[in-house]
């Protein structure tokens, strides 16, 4: 029977949304995120789509509606498509996601969407090729803007563009940004650049507070639109002028964890009650010898000991090394 109550932490918060990591490896250099590229960090595999069925299962009885799937790449997953399809047919879940860099999303796509995928967002963090890859290490722009294109001729329900804000890399293409969604049916959504464990310097140098980008919107027309349920943290805005709408990631914003809904497994089956929290909990020794229903339980037990709020303004990342690790 499927919980349609979703369970609760200590602090009154619902989680209904599960961000699934089925790898930490990629195949971009971004200079936010892996500027040296990946190197592994563990020998250890990666969640089978047996296990990956027992975890999807197991917080589909807690109440959990929608999965997100995240890497690292997750489109280095051979079996992407095959785990699109098991989410997508775990009863209780309603709509599964996928964040992906677009490196080859046209190609994936038609079958991605054919197993059941219902959201897709992609990445750009310049609309100038030779910036894009400056900062991702690949030519690649052309490939996501036709995967954006694909993705709203193949029906998919929401189709989002995510910018990662930086002083000195793309800050000045803040205009042709908003621009890019006048005419198309997306969300682009500006994230705050964020602080991680080996990133401090790059960090101190490019964040831009997402605040300084709410003002502009606000102050040229863009009106802010209800939160969807099992939406993610964005603060969207829509304007009467633009078919698309624009979102905001603010994790530095006061109160940004009041309305947290959504836990995290690691490409290894361990669960993150937060991205920037110290210690995680493993679930992998327990995937095969517990039942689904088991271990929902254990699952909800280890949730009353996530804390109010991360620690970000104190310059604490927790154990995130940077953002492939959970794909944030």
């Amino acid at each position: 029977m499927i919980n349609h109550t979703p369970i609760a932490d200590t602090y009154q918060r619902r989680f209904t949304y599960l961000r699934l990591s089925v790898t930490d490896r990629c195949n971009f250099r971004c200079n936010y995120c892996l500027p040296d590229g990946y190197c592994a960090d563990s020998q250890e595999d990666y969640l089978s789509l047996e296990e990956i069925k027992k975890v999807v299962e197991a917080f589909a009885l807690n109440g959990t509606r929608k999965v997100r799937i995240t890497g690292g790449e997750p489109t280095l997953r051979k079996d992407l498509v095959e785990i699109i399809h098991l989410c997508k047919s775990t009863p209780g879940i309603e709509s599964v996601a996928l964040t992906s860099n677009g490196y080859k999303i046209t190609r994936l796509l038609p079958r991605l969407v054919e197993a059941g995928l219902d959201q897709l967002n992609l990445s750009a963090d310049s609309l100038r090729a030779e910036n894009f890859k400056l900062i991702t290490g690949h030519d690649k722009l052309q490939e996501v803007l036709h995967g954006l294109t694909l993705a709203t001729e193949l029906g998919v329900k929401r189709v989002k563009l995510n910018v990662v804000l930086m002083r000195e890399h793309n800050l000045e293409e803040l205009s042709a940004f908003v621009h890019f969604v006048k005419n198309k049916p997306i969300t682009l959504r500006f994230i705050e650049l964020m602080q991680t464990g080996d990133n401090r310097e790059f960090y101190q140098a490019q964040h831009v507070g997402g605040s300084e980008i709410q003002e502009q919107l606000e102050k040229t027309g863009w009106s802010q639109v209800l939160r969807e349920p099992h939406a993610g943290p964005a603060v969207e805005y829509t304007h009467t002028n633009y078919q698309g709408n624009v979102g905001l990631i603010m994790p530095y914003s006061k109160n940004f964890c009041q309305s947290c809904n959504r836990l995290r497994i690691s490409a290894r089956g361990n669960l993150h009650l937060c991205l920037f929290a110290e210690d995680h909990h493993k679930l992998r020794p327990h995937l095969l010898n517990e039942s689904s229903r088991e271990l929902a339980k254990r699952i909800k037990t280890l949730l009353g000991y996530k804390g109010e709020a991360h620690d970000l303004h104190q310059g604490n990342s927790g154990s995130t090394k940077h953002l492939a690790m959970l794909g944030g």
